[in-house]
């Protein structure tokens, strides 16, 4: 993958696109520029075992182990199968 960009920014930088509405965008006022707050979710990296009937099985939903993780984490306590 090259480490410098291969698009044509000039060329889109004078253009102009009337057909994308922004009249629903509310404008920002200054207070919201006053005390910006950068929110970043904490994560870690790791590595799990799985039995293959159990990564299969992960895999047969088609979205993957972190939907149904963050589900089973925002179940309320008497709802979580164990």
């Amino acid at each position: 993958m090259p480490s410098t960009s291969t698009t044509g920014w000039s060329c889109l930088a004078g253009r102009e696109y009337p057909d994308i509405g922004t009249g629903e965008i509310p404008v920002l006022g200054e207070d919201f520029y006053q005390q910006p707050e950068l929110r970043v979710p904490a994560k870690q990296s790791v590595t799990i075992r799985l039995d293959l009937d159990e990564l299969a099985s992960f895999k047969e939903l088609g979205a993957g182990l972190r939907p149904a993780l963050r589900e089973y984490v925002q179940a309320p306590q008497g709802r979580r199968d164990r």
